[in-house]
């Protein structure tokens, strides 16, 4: 039991920040905490079945977790909501082409951002990240392929921003 304990001591130290970073680029700062605790919570239920290497089990189990906690249109838009936050308070940079990149994926569908972000933030290969989906190689290979190229087309050709509320100055001076 010591040796278990050890054990997943050692993968919630390794693995924890990027189970984070994952549940926040997906559902917000809000519900990241809480769906970490779950996450590990299961895999110490669960640790005979936890693979090596562990980091895209997890992140397939944090998955399931947002699944069955979040319904998909809250999650979809707390995660536009943050993006924009990133993108609008990122003045220090003033990096005009990441901002650009941000805007973008804040528009781009749920499953073509959850795509871009395992390959581009996480770092998993398309064999680990298409395990995460739950997908054969090949075809996440075909989804990031067309993702990219949405992604590509939305900073090429950004939406146009909202325009401001007009102001009726006849009734406010009435």
């Amino acid at each position: 039991m010591a040796d278990d304990a050890d054990r997943f001591t050692g993968m919630y130290d390794e693995c924890r920040q990027r189970v984070w970073v994952y549940v926040v680029s997906r559902a917000g700062r809000q519900v990241a905490d809480e769906v970490v605790s779950e996450t590990f919570a299961i895999a110490w239920r669960r640790f005979g079945d936890v693979p090596e290497p562990a980091l895209p089990w997890l992140l397939g189990v944090a998955r399931n977790v947002l699944r069955d906690n979040v319904r998909a249109e809250a999650r979809r838009e707390a995660l536009a909501a943050e993006l924009r936050s990133w993108a609008e308070g990122d003045v220090a940079e003033q990096v005009t082409e990441r901002l650009g990149v941000l805007r973008a994926l804040a528009e781009l569908s749920d499953d073509d951002r959850e795509i871009l972000l395992l390959v581009a933030w996480q770092g998993l290969s398309p064999k680990e990240a298409a395990r995460v989906v739950g997908c054969s190689s090949a075809a996440f290979r075909v989804r990031l392929h067309r993702a990219r190229k949405r992604l590509e087309r939305a900073v090429q050709h950004p939406a146009p921003a909202p325009l401001p509320p007009v102001r009726n100055l006849s009734q406010e001076w009435s």
